[in-house]
């Protein structure tokens, strides 16, 4: 996300096209209210965090600062915001944006801070809220943000026996890609209130919607968390130690991709 993009981001807007402000936030009636797990207490006034936080609120004032922290470099202060990372200078002047990489470690330190917050975030959601396909005794267990009607969301779903069978889980969170005002949102609620999860989303995702039915769902709490996470399209794939995948992976290409991660 450029500089510009965070200038004039607005809190709803991703991978769905823009809409009123009223009506990116609003939710249906049969959402659970956004989570507020992981929101850090505001920082004491005058320290180089508080500056920080001031400074993005400068930018965008609906701007949640999920973290801040000191940097991997003198003089500056680390913020996730919007699911992204930012620097911001102890005096609150300058703000960049752009991969902090070790060149020691030959590490990217922004992804490796970014990797932490999305394992952090994905932790406040139990498995009780997720549908999961799982095999008996799964090697790799990713967490999956998706919508029901996606091209490459149905293509993953439909291979989900090829996942399971080179001993990978599919933990599902809900992203309706349309924003939280929208049907899409009200048939992934739907989803997530029947009976029979599962089928519910198989059935969605070859084109029979589930009937509607009321109850407590969590995908806006999902929703929120896949914005946080840096989500900017469907499915987003997240290993269990946060990283996340490049988009869309065959179940050999996904399994390789695990085993390069988590050496």
């Amino acid at each position: 996300m450029t500089l510009f993009a965070l200038a004039t981001l607005s809190l709803g807007a991703c991978a769905k096209p823009a809409v009123a402000d009223a009506e990116q936030t609003a939710a249906p009636a049969n959402q659970a209210p956004l989570s507020a797990e992981l929101k850090p207490a505001a920082p004491a006034a005058g320290t180089p965090d508080a500056r920080a936080v001031a400074a993005i609120k400068k930018i965008n004032s609906q701007l949640e600062v999920d973290r801040v922290g000191p940097a991997p470099f003198p003089g500056y202060r680390e913020v996730i915001v919007a699911g992204t990372t930012a620097y911001v200078s102890d005096d609150g002047k300058y703000l960049m944006q752009g991969s902090v990489f070790d060149m020691t470690q030959k590490k990217d330190l922004s992804e490796r801070s970014m990797d932490s917050f999305r394992k952090e975030l994905l932790a406040t959601a139990p498995k009780s809220e997720r549908i999961v396909f799982a095999p008996a005794n799964p090697k790799y267990t990713v967490s999956v943000f998706t919508d029901y009607e996606c091209g490459y969301c149905r293509k993953l779903h439909s291979e989900i026996a090829a996942y399971n069978k080179a001993g990978i889980a599919v933990e599902y969170l809900a992203f309706p890609r349309m924003g939280m005002a929208s049907e899409d949102a009200e048939v992934m609620a739907n989803i997530w209130c029947a009976p029979n999860r599962n089928k519910a989303l198989t059935d969605a995702k070859s084109g029979k919607l589930p009937a509607k039915i009321r109850c407590t769902s969590p995908v806006a709490k999902h929703y929120s968390m896949g914005q946080r996470a840096g989500l900017k399209g469907t499915p987003m794939i997240i290993a269990a130690n946060g990283q996340a995948a490049p988009g869309y992976l065959s179940p050999s290409d996904l399994l390789q991709w695990l085993e390069s991660v988590s050496k």
